[in-house]
C-alpha cells in the first residue's frame, strides 16, 4: 500500500452536461458520485476514476462501431443546399456554364 499525502482531484474538466443513461458528458461519473465526491476517500475515488475511463472507453468503442456500421445515407440537393456551410470546409469551387450568361451592359470601366 502506497502512502498517499495527497487527495485525489476531480476529473471535472467543466462539461457539465448528462448523456442519455444520466454520465457527465466531460468526467462520465454518474450524479451520484458528482455530488458524493467531497465524502468519498481517497480508494473510493480512485475507484470512480477508474470506472468513468472505463465508460469512456465504452463509449467511444461504441461510438466508431456505428458510424462504420451505419449506411451512408444518399444527401437530396434540397438537404445540401439548405445546410449552412462550415467555416472549415474548404470554399466550393463554381463554374460559369456558359459565358454569354453575364450581361456586362450596365458595367462600366
Amino acid at each position: 500500500m502506497q502512502l498517499e499525502f495527497f487527495d485525489v482531484p476531480s476529473p471535472c474538466v467543466g462539461v457539465c452536461q448528462s448523456d442519455e443513461k444520466g454520465y457527465c458528458l466531460g468526467c462520465m461519473r454518474s450524479r451520484d458520485e458528482r455530488q458524493k465526491w467531497q465524502a468519498f476517500d481517497s480508494d473510493k475515488k480512485q475507484k470512480v476514476i477508474k470506472l468513468c475511463l472505463q465508460r469512456k472507453k465504452r463509449k467511444q468503442n461504441k461510438a466508431s462501431h456505428q458510424t462504420v456500421e451505419k449506411p451512408q445515407e444518399q444527401e437530396t440537393e434540397s438537404t445540401e443546399s439548405s445546410l449552412q456551410p462550415s467555416l472549415l470546409d474548404p470554399p466550393s469551387k463554381t463554374t460559369i456554364a456558359n459565358s454569354s450568361d453575364l450581361d456586362f451592359e450596365d458595367f462600366e470601366l
